[in-house]
């Protein structure tokens, strides 16, 4: 028995550890999604997309502890009128959720859905096996075939609050697997909010069907200083004039992989995906890799990524467009750039273009630098102090990307969470 356990690859060890849900409508599409993880294998280090971030502690069968740290801020989105759903370590906290009714809206949890005929069976791994090519997303199959929870959201008309699922940690060593599914109808609309650390390590994954003249607004917090190791995954499908816009705020966290893949298959749509990241520390390593598919005319895609990092933190940005064959008019927008507040951080960026139209706008870059000194110059010249004006010009830094938000409100509670992170990690 112990010279057959020394044989395991971390793949079979992984999926020995684990327990399959078994029955119902997602029987299937679990069973699919544990084959094609046998046949991928889990990430390790020299697969081209994790060649700037390592797995390991995403793959080993038990997570590493993640110190817990308390906090006197307010939580992010407090101030507004939203409906909570409530994840503790990873597990649904039914006495701190509201009620999961709201017009214009069904909202359902994966572990209790139970017809065989139900919506979400349309939805659950088919979008996560699309955005299986050309690049392979193990973790996020491991997530289809074992995921035990999430919350299914069916939207019909325009809920009049946004849907705000709220994770909190009371454990060192949690491990989750949550797995949320989307369904807008036709010219249907809805704000999604996310925010806190789900548990000590977290494989989560996000699928949203977007209908013709449909829009989905989506904005994730993530970290507020807590150690946690996450990879996360979005899979959207547009229709014809629908829109997809999602932002992403991370401060500090350890070890975070934000993928998104975007496909726009219906005409003149657009999808934004844009994220502003502060990381201290040498334990800090954040990576968003993104990969959008035009795959009709006249469609818009954005991609505008801020990375603030200082003593040792460690940034990536790996993004794609690909414009496939007849996708004319295509306006695909890309940057991605990092502010060093000092010589030990670094940033590792691989935009990518691959184009087959022969009319559209597309463009990528990508920076890497230090403070302006003119600029910190002019402002200590005229008596603002060197840390505050450190931290006007790092707020300015973010500020494009912050802007993606469309809710004033939300844009405004975002600037000040990143001014007071400044403030806490001041030198």
């Amino acid at each position: 028995m112990a010279e057959a356990a020394l044989k395991q690859t971390p793949t079979d060890a992984m999926i020995a550890s684990l327990q399959m849900p078994q029955g119902g409508w997602s029987e299937a599409a679990r069973k699919d999604a544990l084959s094609r993880v046998k046949t991928m294998g889990l990430p390790q280090r020299r697969d081209e997309y994790w060649k700037y971030t390592r797995p390991d502690t995403l793959v080993q069968v038990l997570p590493a502890p993640a110190a817990l740290r308390k906090s006197d801020e307010t939580p992010l989105f407090d101030q507004i009128d939203r409906l909570k759903i409530v994840f503790v370590d990873g597990v649904f906290d039914a006495a701190a959720s509201d009620d999961l009714s709201l017009e214009g809206i069904t909202i359902e949890r994966l572990a209790e859905a139970g017809s065989d005929l139900h919506w979400a069976r349309d939805i659950y791994g088919v979008l996560e096996t699309r955005g299986q090519t050309p690049v392979a997303r193990p973790l996020a199959a491991l997530n289809t075939a074992f995921a035990d929870d999430g919350v299914l959201i069916h939207v019909t008309g325009t809920p009049s609050k946004p849907v705000n699922i709220i994770y909190r940690r009371m454990s060192e060593t949690a491990d989750a697997m949550l797995h949320h599914c989307i369904k807008l109808d036709a010219g249907a609309e809805m704000t999604l909010l996310e925010n806190g650390p789900v548990a000590a390590r977290h494989n989560g994954v996000l699928e949203v069907e977007i209908a013709d003249k449909a829009a989905f607004h989506h904005v994730r917090a993530q970290g507020r200083d807590h150690e946690q190791r996450a990879a996360t995954h979005i899979f959207t499908r547009l229709g014809t004039e629908s829109t997809f816009k999602s932002f992403t705020l991370t401060a500090n966290g350890m070890m975070t992989r934000n993928d998104c893949i975007i496909e726009l298959t219906g005409d003149d749509a657009a999808a934004h995906v844009a994220g502003a990241c502060v990381g201290d520390g040498a334990d800090f390593h954040h990576d968003d890799t993104v990969f959008i598919t035009h795959d009709a005319v006249n469609c818009e895609s954005r991609q505008v990524f801020k990375k603030v990092l200082r003593n040792g933190a460690t940034g990536v940005f790996q993004g794609k467009i690909l414009v496939k064959a007849g996708a004319q008019k295509t306006d695909g927008y890309q940057i991605s750039q990092s502010l060093l507040l000092d010589e030990d951080s670094q940033f590792l960026a691989k935009p990518e273009l691959e184009i087959y139209a022969d009319d559209v706008a597309c463009s990528h870059g990508s920076t890497s630098g230090a403070i302006d000194e003119d600029a910190l110059f002019y402002l200590r010249s005229r008596g603002v102090p060197h840390g505050a004006a450190t931290d006007l010009l790092t707020l300015a830094f973010l500020a494009e990307a912050v802007m993606e938000v469309e809710d004033e409100n939300l844009r405004e509670d975002i600037t000040g969470r990143l001014g007071s992170w400044l403030e806490r990690h001041a030198s």
